[in-house]
């Protein structure tokens, strides 16, 4: 993962992030999930207490072993 400073709007917009993000190895991708999330715990521990996903009807089948 190469860090450099840029000052263009055009790297601001929503393409432009992903295609950065595409560009990232898998493990890359997975340490800045890992970094996202460790950052939004800083913020809100309680975040990891909610349980705010709601199923949508239809859209989503889960299969669990009884």
């Amino acid at each position: 993962m190469e860090f450099t400073i840029n000052h263009d709007r055009g790297q601001e917009s929503i393409e432009a992030k992903a295609r950065w993000f595409q560009s990232l190895t898998m493990d890359e991708r997975m340490e800045m999930f890992c970094n996202f999330t460790d950052l939004a715990l800083s913020i809100n521990l309680n975040l990891k207490d909610k349980n705010c996903a709601q199923p949508i009807k239809g859209r989503i089948q889960v299969l669990s072993k009884t």
